[in-house]
């Protein structure tokens, strides 16, 4: 629940902000009119990043076998693809964010200004599919449905408050440290989900080493325990893990997190 809370905090921040962006833009340079058509754009992408997490929730859990631990794998890696590469993206463009926007709504107030849905939409289904995809990845390697949703409509619940809180002005909130800390965190859970999909892509036979097991402390850790359940959500731990499960998990980490962390540090001292 946790990872999911924070999944959704961070990305629907990211989708309240640029919506902000827009809508202070289009505000600042007397165009109202366009607002409606904005909003119209910001709806149709939620629309659609719901659909597509109804669609992973049900149609993946309709298939039996081997086909759905391929495509549970194969989903699992494109959400560790990319949750990845927002998190580098936003590290790189959060200061040229606003400048980006504003140049995207300069260029399609044409006319009767329905690009700017077109770049609303665009922007917020981006982050959204992003969120659908990296959520269930995320519940699923933990075995979990329920709460794992509830943290996720909790965090997005509150990024849509924190935002409108920041748009007002009434809260100031440090959005270079928020993105450093989450965009560290979120690569632990990704490489949680990177674990979850090596083991079942091992299950389905396409990858070797399903056998060679690295340990085995479900004795210790139960899989069902509290504490058990809190490793799997956050940091991708199960009590049973091959070799290939545990080398992932920590090549990933330490090779993503030492240019994330590198890259922060060069925005930092630039």
């Amino acid at each position: 629940m946790l990872a999911n809370l924070l999944i959704g905090l961070r990305e629907g921040l990211e989708a309240a902000l640029i919506i902000g962006i827009l809508g202070a833009y289009l505000i600042k340079i007397d165009r109202r009119d366009v607002l409606p058509k904005m909003w119209a754009g910001v709806i149709g992408a939620a629309l659609l990043s719901a659909l597509v997490g109804i669609l992973l929730g049900t149609g993946v859990a309709q298939l039996d076998g081997r086909a759905e631990e391929i495509l549970a794998g194969a989903l699992s890696f494109l959400a560790v693809a990319l949750v990845t590469w927002m998190v580098f993206w936003m590290a790189k463009t959060a200061r040229s964010l606003r400048t980006h926007l504003e140049a995207d709504v300069e260029k399609n107030l044409a006319g009767n200004g329905w690009g700017i849905m077109f770049v609303a939409f665009l922007a917020v289904a981006r982050e959204g599919i992003e969120t659908a995809l990296f959520i269930w990845a995320a519940a699923t390697a933990t075995g979990e449905k329920l709460l794992p949703t509830i943290g996720a409509i909790l965090g997005l619940g509150i990024a849509a408050l924190l935002g409108w809180l920041i748009f007002k002005g009434m809260v100031r909130l440090n959005l270079k440290k928020f993105f450093a800390w989450s965009g560290a965190f979120l690569i632990i859970v990704a490489a949680g989900v990177l674990s979850y999909g090596i083991h079942e892509w091992q299950e389905a036979g396409l990858i070797p080493g399903d056998a060679d097991k690295a340990f085995n402390v479900s004795s210790v850790i139960p899989s069902d325990s509290w504490y058990g359940v809190i490793l799997r959500g956050t940091i991708g731990f199960t009590p049973e893990m091959s070799w290939l499960q545990v080398i992932g998990w920590v090549l990933f980490v330490a090779i993503t997190l030492s240019l994330f962390l590198s890259k922060m540090k060069d925005k930092a001292t630039s």
